[in-house]
């Protein structure tokens, strides 16, 4: 079966390698997301071209520039091309799946923590707005008989992180320590989340589209994919400094906005993906500081050894 996987980020990357190890044939798309027109026309024409090839085909939609601290305007344009796709799409695939944001779409939720797939949403910035949105649109792809997963994931670490982006405490971190620099940190030390490495949520959105397979079609699956275990800030910090062998240059500044100290999670749909986070903390840590550290190399910079 031909899977194509939209997005080539840090989760992209991570599901097509894990497609080809469980023996599959993944197709990629070139996609310019500054040009909305000729965006749209490269999406369509890779599900054309992935239908032509395999009369069942799945789709995972793992893209997204977008994250907390991205503006209102470029969050509505990202938006508006994956509607326009959803709209103007010719042909379907069998199964779907979608990456959406368990901290967006749960981050002012009435709810108590730890939030789950029956706890309520509600969005607090543009970004988790934008998430609900898209997981609403997954209404029509069904309505063609496409089997969904959505993916409500807790916070991305690993290997490959866009250190250019505002996001990402652990390979910030990482990369601090390693350049010695300092760690600019906007929320409170206690602040909760839930940190899920990369690799292990590429294998539970694998499984995923494999579980579909058993739905019906048109079904919709909701489910926070998640490690099941949260850290506060200061434990990631901590965890760093035991890594390697010194203490970060911090720096603490608490700024309003739309963020939640307690931001745990649980799930209670498919667990058999659940057992599927495997990888400890300390693991996933040091893992991603060799990449930053292997990458800070090849950029001919220096780097003090950790």
């Amino acid at each position: 079966m031909t899977t194509l996987v939209v997005g080539r980020g840090l989760l992209g990357r991570q599901v097509a390698e894990q497609v080809r190890r469980n023996g599959g044939c993944v197709r990629t798309v070139d996609v310019p997301w500054h040009d909305h027109d000729a965006a749209l026309a490269a999406l369509v024409e890779a599900t054309h071209r992935a239908a032509q090839v395999s009369g069942v085909w799945r789709l995972a939609w793992t893209a997204g520039a977008g994250v907390v601290a991205t503006s209102a305007e470029d969050l509505a344009a990202e938006l508006s091309l994956f509607q326009a796709f959803v709209d103007s799409a010719a042909s379907w695939p069998a199964a779907m799946f979608l990456a959406s944001s368990a901290g967006g779409v749960y981050a002012g939720s009435a709810d108590p923590a730890p939030f789950g797939e029956r706890s309520a949403t509600h969005a607090l910035a543009p970004y988790g707005r934008a998430k609900l949105a898209m997981e609403e649109a997954m209404g029509a792809v069904a309505a063609g008989g496409t089997r969904v997963l959505i993916g409500r994931l807790a916070n991305l670490y690993g290997p490959g992180q866009d250190l250019s982006k505002p996001q990402g405490l652990v390979s910030q971190v990482c990369l601090t320590q390693l350049t010695r620099t300092t760690l600019h940190v906007y929320v409170s030390l206690d602040t909760l989340r839930d940190y899920l490495f990369v690799a292990d949520a590429a294998a539970m959105v694998v499984t995923g589209l494999d579980l579909l397979a058993r739905e019906c079609p048109g079904t919709v699956v909701t489910k926070v994919l998640a490690s099941g275990q949260s850290l506060s800030v200061a434990a990631v910090i901590g965890e760093s400094g035991r890594i390697f062998r010194r203490r970060p240059h911090l720096s603490t500044r608490s700024v309003s906005g739309p963020q939640v100290r307690d931001l745990r999670l649980r799930s209670e749909v498919w667990p058999e993906l659940d057992a599927l986070a495997t990888t400890p903390f300390p693991v996933g840590l040091r893992r991603t500081a060799d990449d930053i550290a292997a990458r800070l190399r090849t950029a001919d910079l220096r780097v003090v050894g950790a």
